[in-house]
């Protein structure tokens, strides 16, 4: 993608980037959607392909494919989008089980539905929820021996950052052993933001930097300069501060302003 999309989505506003690691010329890896369910609810997705793995590219998109297949089933069938989003996780892990080639990707999945969120992940791929102050309401924790480190308080974001493990991921789509870790529900207010980010954001911006260039103005403006701090510490690295190319991903959303209703005129 060339530049930020914006979409109408689940009662706000969406916006997706995408885009693939600057020093490479193989395929995007990430995948990213906006799955809706009706029109008040959907899932916000993110799948990176784990590289170093065969068809990275194949497993992020046969997970994106499966989510949407299951959520358009759910809708129709009205069933839960609980139950048709964790249907659809498990059928992406058989389908990239089936590539039959040992590729994997990591998944965050962020449920939409009557103001509310609830994240889903499994590995690295990560979810922020942040108020419009900088208060981050819920951050999920990586899948990895880095993102356990940093729960249990061994390791800093700092120390993490620059880990030499920090690309290890214990926990992948692509394996009888994937298990999916559920958030708590979160009632969004008006200028709250979801963001959800492959390592590729995460790994050239601290969560303060994050939350900074989301928290204030219109979200379409925040996402650009997110893509344009990424995309200049990945080319341009500088000693202290975190630089690592790879494929790059953000889903950003908030709820739109609920209208207040007219005053009726006297007669």
């Amino acid at each position: 993608m060339d530049a930020v999309e914006v979409r109408e989505f689940a009662g706000g506003e969406a916006c997706i980037f995408t885009t693939p690691s600057p020093d490479k010329e193989t395929p995007n890896e990430d995948a990213a959607a906006l799955l809706p369910f009706d029109a008040q609810s959907g899932a916000l997705v993110v799948a990176d392909g784990v590289g170093g793995y065969r068809l990275g590219n194949a497993a992020s998109a046969a997970t994106v494919a499966a989510l949407q297949k299951s959520l358009e089933n759910g809708s129709q069938q009205e069933i839960q989008l609980r139950t048709a989003v964790l249907d659809g996780i498990e059928n992406a892990n058989r389908a990239v089980l089936d590539l039959g080639v040992g590729a994997a990707t990591t998944l965050a999945l962020v449920e939409i539905q009557d103001g509310k969120a609830r994240p889903y992940h499994i590995g690295d791929s990560q979810v922020v929820i942040v108020g419009q102050r900088g208060k981050v309401k819920a951050q999920t924790v990586s899948h990895s021996p880095v993102g356990f480190a940093m729960e249990a308080g061994i390791l800093n974001e700092k120390e993490a950052m620059h880990h030499e493990d920090r690309h290890l991921v214990s926990n992948v789509i692509g394996t009888p052993e994937m298990r999916i870790e559920i958030g708590a529900v979160q009632s969004l207010a008006l200028r709250d933001t979801v963001i959800l980010g492959s390592d590729g954001l995460f790994d050239n911006l601290h969560v303060a930097e994050i939350v900074d260039a989301l928290r204030k103005g219109p979200l379409r403006t925040g996402m650009q300069r997110l893509v344009e701090t990424c995309r200049k510490r990945m080319d341009v690295p500088r000693e202290g501060r975190p630089s690592k190319p790879d494929d790059l991903t953000i889903v950003a959303f908030r709820l739109h302003a609920r209208r207040r209703p007219r005053a009726s005129s006297g007669s």
